[in-house]
């Protein structure tokens, strides 16, 4: 089971340090684009005590790109929270396309539940409250060659799910990891970084190490939200 002890949680210091280039970004190019039920589960998941957990709409924009580009129709997504993103996968994957959703937390996402329903996308979602790496393994068993995943789990665990992502995926698919820059604090010594936050950071930095050298993978770092690893399986 991937269980780990988890420090406190608190939101991490935005990558992009002008706050008034990124709300331009948002204003000008993603919130006039955003569908009216993602706008209302993005709203609504700022009321939730760990509001700040939810997917970036920018990344969000991102991600709408590569699964059209893909022209995906089976997806996985490791750590649904609220279903931001979940939802935003739905909307634009084909009416007859399939979303494994895993969280061991189905408390969070009961919140976006009614916006999915209210898209009429439920269909769509195949939940699963569970740890990850049990559902991974049992996946294994049927390999279901995908061509989009999206990550944003535990990261002292990122690892072993790579591992098991990367036979799950197709040859050209992409895996999206999320929270791959940890505040910004990656690239900070360990003595300015919060005590709270150094376990995480510690584990964040293993991570993007092992997976540029993983010659399995093209990979790119965007400094979205709180840093995401685009990764395109080659071999």
């Amino acid at each position: 089971m991937d269980k780990i002890s988890k420090p406190s949680v608190s939101p991490n210091p935005v990558i992009l340090q002008s706050e008034g280039l990124l709300k331009y970004i948002l204003e000008t190019s993603v919130y006039p684009r955003e569908e009216e039920t993602l706008k209302e589960l993005r709203n609504a998941t700022t009321n939730h005590p760990l509001g700040f957990m939810g997917t970036a709409p920018d990344a969000g924009q991102l991600m709408v790109l590569f699964l059209k580009l893909l022209n995906a129709k089976k997806t996985i997504e490791v750590g649904v929270f609220t279903g931001y993103s979940l939802l935003l996968t739905a909307l634009n994957i084909p009416h007859d396309g399939k979303i494994t959703a895993v969280d061991p937390d189905r408390k969070a996402y009961e919140l976006g539940i009614p916006f999915i329903k209210k898209a009429g996308l439920l269909h769509k979602i195949d939940y699963i409250e569970s740890p990850a790496l049990p559902v991974l393994d049992k996946l294994l068993e049927d390999v279901r060659n995908l061509a989009y995943l999206h990550l944003y789990p535990n990261k002292n665990n990122y690892w072993n799910y790579h591992e098991r992502l990367i036979k799950l995926i197709k040859i050209g698919g992409i895996v999206a990891y999320d929270n791959t820059l940890w505040g910004g604090t990656v690239a900070l010594p360990e003595i300015a970084v919060l005590e709270s936050k150094r376990e995480w950071r510690r584990s964040t930095l293993a991570f993007n190490k092992a997976i540029s050298n993983d010659s399995r993978l093209e990979i790119a770092h965007v400094s979205i939200g709180d840093g995401l690893t685009i990764c395109r399986r080659v071999s």
